[in-house]
C-alpha cells in the first residue's frame, strides 16, 4: 500500500527546502515533487507543498517516525 505525506512550507529558501527534504528522505519517504504557490506581487513563491510518498505493509501500519512540518 502507498502512503502519502505533503509537508507545508511557508519559508521558502533553498536551506529550508533541503532540511525538509533531507529529513523526511531519512525517515523512509521518497520525494515525489514539491509545488510553489506563487504571489502576484513577487516572483518569490510564498508557500511550498512537498510531496512525499512510501510503501507500507497490507495492514496500513506506517512507521511511527512520521511528523509534521520540519
Amino acid at each position: 500500500m502507498l502512503e502519502y505525506k505533503v509537508v507545508e512550507c511557508s519559508t521558502v529558501t533553498d536551506e529550508q527546502l533541503e532540511k525538509i527534504v533531507n529529513d523526511f528522505v531519512r525517515q523512509g519517504w521518497q520525494l515525489e515533487g514539491i509545488h510553489f504557490a506563487m504571489r502576484e506581487s513577487s516572483k518569490r513563491p510564498a508557500m511550498a507543498f512537498i510531496f512525499f510518498t512510501r510503501q507500507v505493509g497490507n495492514s496500513g501500519s506506517a512507521d511511527s517516525r512520521t511528523g509534521g512540518e520540519a
